[in-house]
This record gives C-alpha cells, sequence and structure tokens, in this order.
C-alpha cells in the first residue's frame, strides 16, 4: 500500500444533520456560514460540504472531512466548536447530530446516513467523465509554459506539474459541484 493510500484511510468524517426551525432558516444559514469558516481553519480539516434541503425543505446535511480521527475529535472538543452548537440550539427542531466515519470517501457522500453509497460504476464513470478531459485539456494549456522552461515540461516534472492542475480543481471544486447536480443520477 502507498503512502497516499495509508494517508487517506486515516480520513474521518463527521457527518451533521439538523432540522431547522422555519422562523430560523435565515440565522441559521449566517450560522452555518460561520461555522464552516471556523471548522476551515482547525488542524486537518480537509473539506467540507454542506447538503441544503430541497425547496421548502428544513434539513441540512454537513460533512466535514479531517485528516484524522484525533484532529475531528479536537474540534469536536473545542470550546469554540461547543458554543456555535449551543448558539445554534434554539434555531433546531431535534438538536445536533453527529456521527463519524472512518471511510475514505470524500466525493460520493449519501445526502443522509439512511441513503445508500451510489453504485461504484457510477461514481468510476462520473469520475472518469470529469478526469478525462481535464488531462486532455490542462497539458494543451501548460505546452505554452513549458516551451518557455523546458527544463520543468520533462517526463516527469511535466506530468507531477500537469497532474497537479488536474487534481487540486476535481478534488476541490470540480467533483464537488458536479457529484450535487448528479445527485439525483448517482441515487437513482
Amino acid at each position: 500500500m502507498n503512502t497516499a493510500t495509508q494517508a487517506n484511510r486515516n480520513v474521518v468524517t463527521l457527518v451533521i444533520q439538523h432540522k431547522v426551525r422555519a422562523q430560523g432558516l435565515a440565522h441559521y444559514e449566517a450560522w452555518l456560514k460561520r461555522t464552516v469558516s471556523a471548522a476551515r481553519h482547525q488542524p486537518g480539516h480537509l473539506d467540507v460540504n454542506v447538503i441544503r434541503p430541497d425547496d421548502g425543505g428544513r434539513h441540512f446535511t454537513t460533512v466535514v472531512r479531517f485528516a484524522d480521527a484525533a484532529q475531528l475529535q479536537a474540534w469536536v472538543n473545542s470550546a469554540e466548536r461547543q458554543a456555535l452548537v449551543n448558539e445554534v440550539l434554539p434555531l433546531l427542531e431535534d438538536g445536533d447530530h453527529t456521527q463519524v466515519h472512518d471511510d475514505p470517501e470524500f466525493w460520493f457522500t449519501p445526502p443522509s446516513t439512511t441513503a445508500a453509497q451510489p453504485p461504484r460504476w457510477k461514481q468510476a464513470l462520473l469520475t472518469y467523465l470529469v478526469i478525462c478531459p481535464m488531462t486532455m485539456v490542462i497539458p494543451q494549456l501548460l505546452a505554452p509554459f513549458f516551451m518557455r522552461y523546458p527544463q520543468l515540461g520533462g517526463p516527469i516534472t511535466g506530468n507531477l506539474i500537469a497532474n497537479l492542475f488536474v487534481i487540486l480543481p476535481v478534488v476541490f471544486y470540480i467533483m464537488p459541484w458536479v457529484t450535487r447536480r448528479c445527485a439525483n443520477w448517482l441515487r437513482g
């Protein structure tokens, strides 16, 4: 098992579910924005994904990923998070419900803890459809840079740089956006 795979196995996910009182939705959104920002500044924080309810709904699911269980636990037990939870409780109908998962899946998180993981073939197809065009376009976009700096365009360094420009936008922006847009197909 390579080092990246080993490190990825340490990833832990905190799933937070809230049912917001109808009159508290605007205040909840403001609270959520501050809370997400606070979580992003914690050691070991990897990413956060907020699954908002459909029109008229009030169930929010927030998925927060940390590099390892100790860093997640430090955030969960922190005075800052406790103060944020105490602040939001009056806005919630059923309290603050959390679950911790130690799976490394981070693109295809089900919208609720009772939902099944999408079939692997759908995950693979969607990932392929996102990554394949990126691996064709990014090297073309980087070609002028590599022509200007040929020492960086070699087979190893050129691939490392091109992969960086593929992986970062895919992981942090494109796949979360695409999986939200394709959620019905993934679940269907």
